[in-house]
């Protein structure tokens, strides 16, 4: 299957009270073990590049081309999206190029009106290209590869506006951070999350920073118009556990020379782990 936009699977899952996950990938190994997760399990995924990520793969187009060879060669028969994650203006044109199927343009740090102008831009783009779109409104707090966000809940009146201009998708600030939630962690608010959505009615709406979020509000928040929910810390904190207890145990490591996929497979295992544990929790399973 060809990469698709993510406006149908998004769609179904507004319509249908369940989330699809969007995992963050950062190498081969990482997007191998997502594909093949979302195709064992029959759910739609939507695999997330950061410009960092996509720096570090050695550009968008690389990324592109080794994840549409991915779906050809592991006969992925699941809807799969391409997407960058908290794009720049320029970013969101460099992966237009580079063959992305969805884009997210994250115009949450520039004043309203001109968040409002980039987006309308980059909405004709889209459109004529068959791509979805996502922004934000309300910064999401921490920090997720280099993207720093104060955490403010958006403005449902500003949430509307941005709407209205005819994105895929609205991630608003509700509460939610990137990385690890500190202890003293408030919570989402939903009663940001219910204004905003009687604002944008079926617009569906995205969720940043998934990793540990508690079940019950993750069930919240769908049941509140959420269709998109981001996991990218529980993936890493997942691979490095399993890599590191790998090496502490010493296992094929001592006098037989050094073979990375024996080192990065436990990893790889970890993170097939979390894709399950999440589209359990999302209720993404068997809605391919």
């Amino acid at each position: 299957m060809a990469l698709v936009s993510a406006k149908e699977m998004l769609e179904k899952a507004r319509d249908g009270k369940y989330a699809v996950g969007q995992f963050n990938i950062n190498n081969l190994e990482w997007t191998k073990s997502i594909l093949q997760t979302a195709e064992e399990l029959k759910s739609p995924v939507i695999l997330g590049v950061s410009e960092g990520a996509g720096k570090y793969m050695t550009g968008f187009k690389t990324v592109a081309d080794m994840v549409k060879a991915m779906l050809e060669c592991l006969n992925i028969t699941v809807p799969v999206a391409l997407h960058l994650d908290h794009g720049t203006y320029e970013g969101c044109y460099k992966c237009i190029e580079a063959g992305f199927s969805s884009i997210m343009f994250d115009g949450s740090h520039f004043p309203i009106a001109e968040n409002i102008e980039k987006t309308k831009e980059l909405v004709k783009v889209c459109k004529k290209r068959g791509l979805s779109l996502e922004a934000e409104v309300g910064a999401i707090g921490g920090e997720e590869d280099g993207v720093i966000g104060k955490g403010e809940c958006a403005n449902p009146d500003e949430c509307k506006r941005i709407a209205d201009l005819g994105v895929t998708m609205l991630a608003a600030g509700i509460g939610n951070i990137h990385g690890k939630y500190p202890a003293n962690w408030e919570g989402l608010s939903f009663e940001t999350l219910a204004a905003v959505k009687e604002k944008v009615g079926d617009m569906p709406l995205v969720l940043h920073g998934g990793t540990g979020i508690p079940t019950d509000m993750i069930k919240k928040a769908i049941s509140l118009g959420v269709a998109k929910i981001n996991v990218n810390t529980e993936c890493q904190l997942a691979f490095q556990e399993a890599t590191r207890k790998y090496i502490q145990e010493g296992k094929d490591l001592v006098g037989k020379g050094f073979d990375p996929r024996k080192l990065l497979a436990p990893g790889c295992e970890a993170i097939k782990a979390t894709v399950r544990e999440k589209s359990e929790i999302f209720g993404s399973i068997g809605k391919a």
